[in-house]
Protein backbone atom coordinates (compact mmCIF):
# COMPACT_ATOMS: atom_id res chain seq x y z
CA UNK A 1 0.00 0.00 0.00
CA UNK A 2 1.24 3.18 -1.35
CA UNK A 3 0.07 6.47 0.07
CA UNK A 4 0.02 9.62 -2.57
CA UNK A 5 1.44 13.29 -1.17
CA UNK A 6 -0.58 14.35 -3.94
CA UNK A 7 -2.97 16.11 -1.79
CA UNK A 8 -1.04 18.33 0.86
CA UNK A 9 -2.98 21.15 0.13
CA UNK A 10 -6.44 19.72 2.01
CA UNK A 11 -4.40 20.55 5.41
CA UNK A 12 -5.02 24.15 4.85
CA UNK A 13 -8.32 24.03 3.28
CA UNK A 14 -9.30 21.58 6.04
CA UNK A 15 -8.16 24.20 8.34
CA UNK A 16 -10.46 26.47 7.24
CA UNK A 17 -13.28 23.91 6.99
CA UNK A 18 -12.98 23.03 10.48
CA UNK A 19 -13.01 26.07 11.63
CA UNK A 20 -15.83 27.42 9.92
CA UNK A 21 -17.91 24.09 11.21
CA UNK A 22 -16.79 24.21 14.33
CA UNK A 23 -17.56 28.22 15.07
CA UNK A 24 -21.16 27.45 13.75
CA UNK A 25 -21.93 23.85 14.34
CA UNK A 26 -22.45 22.86 10.96
CA UNK A 27 -20.94 19.32 9.72
CA UNK A 28 -17.57 19.81 8.17
CA UNK A 29 -18.70 16.70 5.90
CA UNK A 30 -20.74 19.06 4.13
CA UNK A 31 -18.04 20.72 3.00
CA UNK A 32 -16.02 17.56 2.76
CA UNK A 33 -17.89 15.31 0.85
CA UNK A 34 -18.94 18.02 -2.78
CA UNK A 35 -15.34 18.71 -2.40
CA UNK A 36 -14.11 15.17 -2.69
CA UNK A 37 -16.53 13.94 -5.01
CA UNK A 38 -16.12 17.40 -7.25
CA UNK A 39 -12.82 18.15 -7.07
CA UNK A 40 -10.68 15.31 -6.24
CA UNK A 41 -13.44 12.93 -8.97
CA UNK A 42 -13.24 10.20 -6.10
CA UNK A 43 -16.18 7.44 -5.66
CA UNK A 44 -19.44 9.04 -4.10
CA UNK A 45 -18.69 6.04 -1.58
CA UNK A 46 -15.04 6.62 -1.11
CA UNK A 47 -15.73 10.44 -0.18
CA UNK A 48 -18.34 10.12 2.03
CA UNK A 49 -16.21 7.28 3.57
CA UNK A 50 -13.19 10.28 3.98
CA UNK A 51 -15.54 13.30 4.94
CA UNK A 52 -17.01 11.43 7.88
CA UNK A 53 -13.13 10.20 8.91
CA UNK A 54 -12.31 13.59 8.90
CA UNK A 55 -15.25 15.20 10.22
CA UNK A 56 -14.85 12.64 13.15
CA UNK A 57 -11.32 14.13 14.06
CA UNK A 58 -12.35 18.02 13.27
CA UNK A 59 -15.72 17.52 15.61
CA UNK A 60 -13.63 15.54 18.40
CA UNK A 61 -10.83 18.12 19.06
CA UNK A 62 -13.78 21.27 18.73
CA UNK A 63 -15.73 18.87 21.28
CA UNK A 64 -13.05 19.29 24.02
CA UNK A 65 -12.83 23.07 23.61
CA UNK A 66 -16.87 23.51 24.27
CA UNK A 67 -16.68 20.97 26.84
CA UNK A 68 -14.14 23.36 28.40
CA UNK A 69 -16.74 25.81 28.67
CA UNK A 70 -19.24 23.60 29.91
CA UNK A 71 -21.51 24.65 27.05
CA UNK A 72 -22.90 20.90 26.51
CA UNK A 73 -26.17 19.94 27.68
CA UNK A 74 -25.79 16.64 28.30
CA UNK A 75 -29.33 15.59 28.93
CA UNK A 76 -30.48 16.73 25.92
CA UNK A 77 -27.42 15.22 24.00
CA UNK A 78 -28.19 11.30 24.93
CA UNK A 79 -32.26 11.84 24.28
CA UNK A 80 -31.19 12.54 20.41
CA UNK A 81 -28.39 9.81 20.91
CA UNK A 82 -30.80 7.45 21.33
CA UNK A 83 -32.33 8.14 18.02
CA UNK A 84 -29.14 9.05 16.28
CA UNK A 85 -26.63 6.49 16.61
CA UNK A 86 -28.96 3.69 15.61
CA UNK A 87 -29.96 5.43 12.42
CA UNK A 88 -26.79 6.05 11.43
CA UNK A 89 -25.61 2.61 11.88
CA UNK A 90 -28.63 1.41 9.26
CA UNK A 91 -27.82 4.00 7.03
CA UNK A 92 -23.99 2.81 7.00
CA UNK A 93 -25.45 -0.32 6.12
CA UNK A 94 -27.70 0.25 3.41
CA UNK A 95 -25.53 2.44 1.72
CA UNK A 96 -24.01 0.06 -0.43
CA UNK A 97 -26.85 -1.29 -1.64
CA UNK A 98 -27.44 2.50 -3.12
CA UNK A 99 -26.37 3.36 -6.14
CA UNK A 100 -23.39 6.38 -6.69
CA UNK A 101 -25.81 8.36 -8.75
CA UNK A 102 -28.62 8.29 -6.52
CA UNK A 103 -26.41 8.76 -3.17
CA UNK A 104 -24.97 11.79 -4.50
CA UNK A 105 -28.73 13.04 -5.73
CA UNK A 106 -30.29 12.68 -2.01
CA UNK A 107 -27.12 14.97 -0.67
CA UNK A 108 -27.73 16.87 -3.92
CA UNK A 109 -31.36 17.59 -2.70
CA UNK A 110 -30.85 17.43 0.81
CA UNK A 111 -28.26 19.75 0.63
CA UNK A 112 -30.42 22.41 -1.02
CA UNK A 113 -33.28 21.45 1.38
CA UNK A 114 -31.18 22.55 4.34
CA UNK A 115 -30.08 25.49 3.01
CA UNK A 116 -33.20 26.71 2.12
CA UNK A 117 -34.42 26.21 5.80
CA UNK A 118 -31.89 27.60 7.22
CA UNK A 119 -32.44 30.90 5.00
CA UNK A 120 -36.24 30.79 5.95
CA UNK A 121 -35.19 30.25 9.96
CA UNK A 122 -32.46 33.42 9.36
CA UNK A 123 -35.58 35.59 8.01
CA UNK A 124 -37.91 34.36 10.55
CA UNK A 125 -34.84 35.52 13.42
CA UNK A 126 -34.60 38.66 11.85
CA UNK A 127 -38.35 38.98 12.19
CA UNK A 128 -38.19 38.11 15.65
CA UNK A 129 -35.73 40.65 16.28
CA UNK A 130 -38.29 42.98 16.11
CA UNK A 131 -40.86 41.75 18.25
CA UNK A 132 -40.08 42.88 21.22
CA UNK A 133 -42.66 41.78 23.54
CA UNK A 134 -42.40 37.96 22.23
CA UNK A 135 -38.71 38.50 23.31
CA UNK A 136 -39.48 39.77 27.09
CA UNK A 137 -42.10 36.90 26.95
CA UNK A 138 -39.63 34.11 26.00
CA UNK A 139 -37.09 35.64 28.96
CA UNK A 140 -39.66 35.02 31.45
CA UNK A 141 -40.54 31.65 30.40
CA UNK A 142 -38.05 28.61 29.64
CA UNK A 143 -37.35 24.86 30.90
CA UNK A 144 -33.70 24.36 30.90
CA UNK A 145 -31.18 26.33 32.70
CA UNK A 146 -27.15 25.50 31.88
CA UNK A 147 -23.97 27.52 33.16
CA UNK A 148 -20.69 28.04 31.71
CA UNK A 149 -17.22 28.57 32.62
CA UNK A 150 -17.18 31.87 32.16
CA UNK A 151 -20.34 32.04 34.90
CA UNK A 152 -22.76 33.18 32.14
CA UNK A 153 -25.75 31.60 32.71
CA UNK A 154 -28.18 30.45 29.65
CA UNK A 155 -31.76 30.19 29.91
CA UNK A 156 -33.82 27.77 27.06
CA UNK A 157 -36.97 25.78 26.50
CA UNK A 158 -36.20 23.25 23.87
CA UNK A 159 -39.44 23.12 21.75
CA UNK A 160 -41.31 20.15 20.16
CA UNK A 161 -38.92 17.21 21.22
CA UNK A 162 -40.48 14.68 19.04
CA UNK A 163 -39.41 16.68 16.10
CA UNK A 164 -36.15 16.90 17.41
CA UNK A 165 -35.76 12.80 17.78
CA UNK A 166 -37.39 12.94 14.58
CA UNK A 167 -34.62 15.09 13.25
CA UNK A 168 -31.95 13.12 15.18
CA UNK A 169 -33.20 9.83 13.50
CA UNK A 170 -33.34 11.32 10.21
CA UNK A 171 -30.03 12.97 10.30
CA UNK A 172 -28.26 10.06 11.93
CA UNK A 173 -29.55 7.58 8.96
CA UNK A 174 -27.91 10.45 6.41
CA UNK A 175 -25.08 10.97 7.68
CA UNK A 176 -24.23 7.06 7.67
CA UNK A 177 -25.54 7.18 3.93
CA UNK A 178 -23.93 10.47 2.47
CA UNK A 179 -21.82 11.82 5.48
CA UNK A 180 -24.15 15.27 6.08
CA UNK A 181 -27.37 16.19 7.92
CA UNK A 182 -27.50 15.23 11.58
CA UNK A 183 -25.59 18.47 12.46
CA UNK A 184 -27.69 20.94 10.19
CA UNK A 185 -30.45 19.50 11.15
CA UNK A 186 -29.74 19.88 14.81
CA UNK A 187 -28.64 23.40 14.30
CA UNK A 188 -32.41 24.78 12.46
CA UNK A 189 -34.19 22.73 15.16
CA UNK A 190 -32.25 24.26 18.41
CA UNK A 191 -31.46 27.37 17.20
CA UNK A 192 -33.93 28.49 14.65
CA UNK A 193 -36.83 26.53 15.87
CA UNK A 194 -36.53 26.69 19.74
CA UNK A 195 -34.72 30.00 20.38
CA UNK A 196 -31.37 27.65 22.14
CA UNK A 197 -28.70 29.96 22.68
CA UNK A 198 -26.29 29.17 19.80
CA UNK A 199 -23.17 28.40 21.93
CA UNK A 200 -25.43 25.79 23.61
CA UNK A 201 -26.92 24.69 20.43
CA UNK A 202 -23.31 23.89 18.92
CA UNK A 203 -21.66 22.63 22.33
CA UNK A 204 -24.35 19.69 22.38
CA UNK A 205 -25.05 19.40 18.85
CA UNK A 206 -21.28 18.92 18.41
CA UNK A 207 -21.12 16.31 21.18
CA UNK A 208 -24.33 14.43 18.97
CA UNK A 209 -22.41 14.38 15.99
CA UNK A 210 -18.93 13.20 17.63
CA UNK A 211 -20.90 9.77 19.07
CA UNK A 212 -22.75 9.20 15.78
CA UNK A 213 -20.25 9.91 13.48
CA UNK A 214 -17.59 7.35 15.31
CA UNK A 215 -20.46 4.82 14.94
CA UNK A 216 -20.74 5.78 11.11
CA UNK A 217 -16.99 6.42 10.03
CA UNK A 218 -16.29 2.96 11.82
CA UNK A 219 -18.45 1.02 9.74
CA UNK A 220 -17.16 2.89 6.51
CA UNK A 221 -13.43 2.30 7.57
CA UNK A 222 -14.30 -1.50 8.49
CA UNK A 223 -15.20 -1.65 4.39
CA UNK A 224 -12.19 -0.06 3.38
CA UNK A 225 -9.88 -2.16 5.06
CA UNK A 226 -11.80 -5.29 3.73
CA UNK A 227 -11.60 -3.75 -0.06
CA UNK A 228 -7.72 -3.07 0.86
CA UNK A 229 -5.40 -1.78 -2.23
CA UNK A 230 -6.16 1.30 -4.06
CA UNK A 231 -9.24 2.50 -2.27
CA UNK A 232 -7.73 2.17 1.48
CA UNK A 233 -4.69 4.32 -0.28
CA UNK A 234 -6.87 6.81 -1.49
CA UNK A 235 -8.72 7.31 1.81
CA UNK A 236 -5.43 7.33 3.73
CA UNK A 237 -3.92 9.51 1.26
CA UNK A 238 -6.53 12.22 1.74
CA UNK A 239 -6.79 11.88 5.58
CA UNK A 240 -3.05 12.25 6.61
CA UNK A 241 -3.58 15.93 5.42
CA UNK A 242 -7.33 16.52 6.04
CA UNK A 243 -6.97 15.11 9.92
CA UNK A 244 -4.29 17.61 10.99
CA UNK A 245 -6.16 20.56 9.59
CA UNK A 246 -9.30 19.72 10.74
CA UNK A 247 -7.68 19.43 14.53
CA UNK A 248 -6.38 22.47 14.19
CA UNK A 249 -9.35 24.21 13.04
CA UNK A 250 -10.86 22.80 15.48
CA UNK A 251 -10.00 24.83 18.27
CA UNK A 252 -9.73 27.62 16.37
CA UNK A 253 -13.39 27.55 15.96
CA UNK A 254 -15.20 27.84 19.08
CA UNK A 255 -12.56 30.73 19.92
CA UNK A 256 -14.04 32.74 17.11
CA UNK A 257 -17.55 31.79 17.63
CA UNK A 258 -18.17 34.14 20.22
CA UNK A 259 -17.12 37.03 17.46
CA UNK A 260 -18.58 35.89 14.44
CA UNK A 261 -21.39 37.71 13.17
CA UNK A 262 -23.85 34.88 13.25
CA UNK A 263 -26.69 35.99 11.78
CA UNK A 264 -24.85 37.05 8.53
CA UNK A 265 -22.51 33.99 8.54
CA UNK A 266 -25.57 32.23 8.77
CA UNK A 267 -27.34 33.68 5.78
CA UNK A 268 -24.18 33.00 3.84
CA UNK A 269 -24.14 29.45 5.11
CA UNK A 270 -27.31 29.08 3.63
CA UNK A 271 -26.73 30.33 0.14
CA UNK A 272 -23.85 28.18 -0.05
CA UNK A 273 -25.56 24.99 0.57
CA UNK A 274 -27.83 25.74 -2.03
CA UNK A 275 -25.83 26.40 -4.68
CA UNK A 276 -23.49 23.37 -4.02
CA UNK A 277 -26.81 21.34 -4.10
CA UNK A 278 -27.70 22.98 -7.54
CA UNK A 279 -24.33 22.80 -9.13
CA UNK A 280 -24.27 19.27 -7.85
CA UNK A 281 -27.71 18.08 -9.70
CA UNK A 282 -26.25 20.01 -12.18
CA UNK A 283 -22.95 17.89 -12.63
CA UNK A 284 -24.78 14.69 -11.35
CA UNK A 285 -24.43 12.52 -14.76
CA UNK A 286 -20.76 14.25 -15.17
Amino acid sequence: MELSLEYWYLLPVAALVATIAMSTGLGGAVFFSPLFILALRLDPKVAIGAALITELFGFSSGLIAYYRSKLIDFSLAWSLLLFSVPAAMLGTFYADAIPDIVLKAIFAVGLTIIGFQLFNAWRAEERAKKELEHRKEFEGNYESELTDATGRVHHYTVCNKPMGKAFAAIGGAFVGMISVGLAELQEYHLVARCKVPTPVAVGTSIFVVVITVLVASAGHFYEFAKVGGTVLSQVLSVVIFTVPGVVLGGQIGPRLQKSLPEDKMKVGIAVLFMLLGAFMLFTLTL
